[in-house]
């Protein structure tokens, strides 16, 4: 009676409709940078469910590509496959985690007029999808915007970039030099005048 009473159960659950999450949100970083930082399999120190990955640094990931994951949440490894691959659009893998629940992941970036979206898509099915959905989902609310403020934390740290925000820089002072030492009069006179000024 017990067997028939959890079957029943079981089959209930498998009756529910897929729970099924979207989190977007806009950056200022490129579509490129935003799209290496998905594809780096190897890096998910930013990622609020994973801690690590057994993914070699530079692997590209392709479809069929199997790799292991440690969740932050649960102390034991997870199958990560790799699915479907559109370079520098999207990226979806299916989590092989517990029996009874299958999950499917989407990372998605676009370039829009106001920025590049990031999205972040969950699709839970099974019976045992409410119970993880409860668990997992304030922290998946948070992986698109974590992953946009990871790149822009980068990009903005980069030496190369501090190399083009300091080269004016090197021009006013070479400016303010070259009037010192009398040779002024060349400089105020070129057409870039207007440029230094503003």
């Amino acid at each position: 009676m017990l067997d028939s009473w959890f079957k029943s159960i079981r089959h209930n659950w498998c009756q529910y409709p897929p729970l099924v999450g979207t989190y977007q949100v806009l950056s200022s970083a490129s579509v490129d940078d935003l799209w290496q930082k998905v594809v780096d399999l190897a890096d998910v120190s930013w990622h609020p469910l994973l801690s690590r990955t057994n993914v070699p640094y530079g692997l590209i990931p392709k479809p069929g590509l199997i790799y292991r994951a440690v969740s932050r949440l649960f102390p034991m490894p997870i199958q990560i496959f790799v699915e479907r691959v559109l370079p520098k659009e999207l990226l979806t893998v299916r989590i092989l985690a517990l029996p009874g629940l299958e999950e499917r992941v989407t990372y998605r970036v676009e370039s829009t007029l106001c920025g590049t979206r990031v999205s972040y898509s969950v699709t839970l099915r099974g019976w045992l999808s409410p119970l993880v959905w409860s668990v997992i989902r304030p922290y998946a609310a948070k992986v698109a915007s974590e992953l946009a403020q990871a790149v822009e934390r980068e990009l903005l740290a980069d030496p190369s970039m501090r190399r083009k925000f300091a080269k004016p820089d090197g021009l006013d002072f070479l400016g303010v030099l070259l009037l010192l030492a009398g040779v002024g009069q060349v400089v105020w006179n070129t057409p870039f005048v207007p440029c230094l000024r503003a």
